[in-house]
């Protein structure tokens, strides 16, 4: 699949490079795997001189051995530590303007964590001298925060920019799929809720032909296919020993327990310090409250980020038993028969998303009281002109009741006395009215 979009990433490392001919920058690009990051790299470096390094996890003596080959100038004698590879293209930058690139740049934790400040000394005393972008690259992404973000950590508050990087908003996906033909709606948002718009995963489907949701799940549930286990290889790394409770939590979420006590009658433990380490440790949940709720309310939701590991939770998962004896027949029958009630709740988002990306609102959300009373699919609130969308999200527009939802909004609407209200009911049609 050819680069697409990260245009915002990319102005940032150009003009780092530009700058580098006054003193060295740091960059850190970081989020969860199959994103594209070392293809965001590479696309950057390709226009220059660089080095590029893949840290694999070997003993570090022969790790130095095998990125010896990688420099542009011969090296005499041997090298053993990456302190002293480090030095010599920090010496040779002086001289000469170049692109170091080290990826899976975390695994220094296995390898020697000693690295770290070893690169923080080495670093400090050259920066200004060497004409260099250091492009620190790093797919897990609790150890790539821990490294830069924490302040026990030697490399805290040296890089000059974090970047996290996301899955491809809805219109860069929408532009993926119309270069392959793909241009109806519904199959626009089947490829949003089934791969969470990630790069990796539409360039497997689309370079094996798949061009609908029946040929996208025969794909994915088909011996050897690389999504059996994908939600394994993304979190098993990023957990640890704990993974299994972390597991069986995203599943519960997955499955609609979203909020803690629903959880912890399940598991019959405990799961609070779990949830926080989801949310701001790995980012693979997010904290949800009603919008127009007061500050510290405790009428909470937790939710899956990310659309591919909420399906993957929901259908993979939860029927792991069905995929160990390779039925994988009777997983895509279950998936076809719950899929127009379990990709709702995606459409809603679908709207969120699409609502955001339009820069017309200050507040978007969904709405609901205590006991899930009242439950609104989304309220935006537009201060600047006074404006109020409540807007119902159905996949089916007959099931629309207008009055139902004006029931339903009267406190909010208690709040906006001023405010021009303007009720919708947003079905996949009305999508393409954002783009």
């Amino acid at each position: 699949m050819k680069f697409y979009n990260r245009e915002k990433e990319l102005s940032l490392l150009r003009t780092f490079w530009e700058q580098a001919d006054v003193e060295g920058r740091l960059a850190v690009l970081t989020g969860r795997r199959r994103l594209g990051k070392t293809l965001l790299a590479k696309e950057f470096a390709n226009h220059h001189p660089f080095i590029y390094f893949f840290i694999e996890k070997k003993p570090e003596n022969i790790l130095c051995e095998d990125l010896l080959m990688q420099l542009p100038f011969p090296v005499y004698g041997e090298v053993k530590r990456f302190k002293d590879l480090f030095a010599l293209i920090l010496e040779y930058a002086k001289q000469n303007k170049i692109i170091l690139i080290i990826d899976e740049f975390q695994e220094f934790f296995q390898i020697n964590p000693s690295v770290f400040s070893e690169i923080q000394n080495l670093w400090d005393a050259a920066k200004k001298r060497s004409k260099i972008v250091f492009l620190a690259v790093g797919s897990v992404y609790s150890l790539m925060n821990k490294i830069f973000e924490d302040q026990k950590e030697p490399l805290f508050g040296r890089a000059d920019r974090i970047i996290k990087l996301n899955a491809f908003s809805i219109p860069t996906l929408k532009i993926v799929l119309n270069d392959h033909k793909i241009v109806d709606l519904e199959t626009i948002f089947d490829f949003y809720v089934l791969t969470g718009s990630s790069p990796k995963y539409l360039d497997l489907l689309l370079s094996n032909q798949t061009r609908t949701r029946k040929e996208i799940l025969s794909f994915m549930l088909s011996e050897f296919s690389p999504f059996l286990e994908e939600g394994k290889h993304l979190l098993i790394e990023e957990f640890g020993k704990e993974y299994s409770t972390y597991f069986a939590i995203l599943e519960l979420l997955s499955r609609g327990k979203t909020s803690r006590t629903e959880i912890e009658s399940i598991l019959g433990y405990s799961v609070g310090g779990y949830l926080e380490k989801l949310e701001t440790t790995y980012y693979i949940i997010a904290r949800v409250v009603p919008i127009l709720a007061k500050p510290f309310s405790r009428i909470i939701k937790y939710v899956i980020r990310d659309p591919f590991i909420h399906f993957w939770f929901r259908f993979f998962y939860k029927n792991w038993s069905a995929i160990e004896l390779k039925n994988y027949d009777y997983v895509q029958k279950i998936i076809e028969r719950d899929y127009s009630v379990y990709s709702v709740k995606f459409l809603e988002k679908f709207f969120i998303d699409l609502l955001s990306l339009q820069k017309k609102y200050n507040k978007i959300g969904s709405y609901w009281e205590s006991k899930n009373l009242n439950e609104i699919d989304i309220v935006a609130v537009n201060d600047l002109d006074k404006v109020l969308l409540i807007a119902e999200v159905k996949l089916n527009p007959k099931k629309f009741n207008l009055f139902a939802l004006q029931t339903k909004a009267q406190n909010i609407i208690q709040q906006y006395p001023d405010y021009k209200i303007e009720w919708k009911n947003l079905t996949l049609k009305d999508a393409a009215e954002f783009f």
